[in-house]
């Protein structure tokens, strides 16, 4: 049995070391310079782009969808019990902020109506009592101590009224009616609308949401092996022409999805809609000195990336190291200096002169 182990052991090494003995004399079949004149150039019909200066290169496409941020969805609630009598919008609805969005009806306004108008009349009492109390001390016929009762009972009624007040204004109430309104905090979309007319409704449920006009988020998964490489600032494509920025790029995997979270700002006027799924593209700054070339620039001999750069007198063969893409554009970080022209087209036939060494 050792023995067997011992030949397969011996195969093994024999084949690893003929096939790099064969990947070493397919490379060194490749020929570093080809003699192409400026006539064959024409005849091959080749054509040639020039390296320029790459600023970033796509790192990773991520599934996410897209939300409103935290601070930017906002729930809207029935703040007393009654039935709802009109609504005003639906969802999907552009809305402004203070817009009505439904009227109830509730017993419980009208309690209050009923209570707001007793304390105007306990304050008007009181006004007319601190007024006469007060002359009365000044002519020396009551103690100076009833007037300033007279003036504690005039403040309970004022902020009686003033509270009861506050809390019909708050709910855009019409004590006559005993209806107050449901209405909206800010300009926004209608993302929910839970409330149909005739429907009783129940004191502090939520039937709205409202989320804010033109602020909203891509929300992603960062795979494990791109976690520290992805930071704030760097930009994100979801298609369409719309553009996002990185705001946080998380450093804690979650043990389920082996991930952490990406978000990234959408910029204002770009018409999405939250819950949409999309496919983000996360570019991250190029190294000092890398270049852009057309992606048809770029061909594979040997394993080996390589481009064919326009010299005088013919074509010389270089490798190239790429670390990514920007549209039709491959980033190089070495092999190739800004403004060099490459080869894009005919490179079948650069490719099969460069193996004929």
């Amino acid at each position: 049995m050792i023995h067997h182990e011992r030949i397969v052991l011996a195969a093994i090494a024999a084949l690893w070391m003929w096939t790099g003995s064969a990947r070493a004399a397919d490379e060194s079949n490749i020929a570093d310079r080809l003699e192409v004149d400026a006539a064959r150039i024409k005849g091959l019909g080749l054509r040639f782009g020039a390296a320029t200066e790459a600023t970033e290169y796509l790192l990773a496409i991520l599934p996410g969808v897209i939300a409103p941020p935290p601070n930017a969805r906002v729930a809207v609630a029935a703040t007393f019990p009654g039935t709802v009598i009109q609504t005003m919008v639906a969802e999907g609805d552009y809305v402004r902020r203070g817009q009505v969005l439904a009227v109830v009806a509730s017993r419980e306004i009208l309690t209050l109506a009923a209570g707001f108008a007793q304390a105007k009349a306990r304050l008007a009492v009181a006004q007319s009592n601190a007024a006469r109390q007060k002359q009365l001390a000044l002519e020396g016929i009551v103690a100076g101590a009833r007037a300033e009762e007279a003036d504690s009972e005039l403040a309970q009624a004022r902020a009686e009224v003033e509270e009861k007040s506050r809390i019909l204004a708050a709910v855009n109430a019409d004590g006559a009616k005993g209806t107050y309104s449901l209405t909206a905090p800010m300009d926004g979309m209608v993302a929910r609308a839970q409330i149909q007319a005739g429907e009783p409704i129940e004191g502090m449920v939520a039937p709205y949401v409202v989320d804010a006009v033109d602020r909203y988020e891509v929300q992603a998964q960062i795979p494990e092996r791109l976690v520290g490489k992805i930071a704030a600032g760097m930009r994100v494509d979801i298609g369409g022409g719309i553009k996002a920025r990185v705001t946080s790029a998380g450093t804690a995997i979650q043990p389920d999805t082996r991930s952490a979270t990406l978000k990234a700002t959408i910029a204002p006027g770009s018409g999405v809609v939250a819950g949409r799924t999309i496919m983000a593209s996360v570019f991250v700054p190029a190294p000092a000195g890398a270049v852009a070339v057309p992606r048809a620039a770029i061909t594979d001999i040997g394993g080996v990336a390589v481009v064919f750069g326009q010299v005088d007198g013919g074509l010389s063969v270089r490798k190239v190291t790429t670390v990514g893409m920007v549209g039709d554009q491959a980033v190089v970080i070495a092999g190739l200096k800004r403004g060099e022209q490459v080869a894009i087209s005919g490179l079948s036939e650069l490719k099969s002169l460069a193996l004929t060494k």
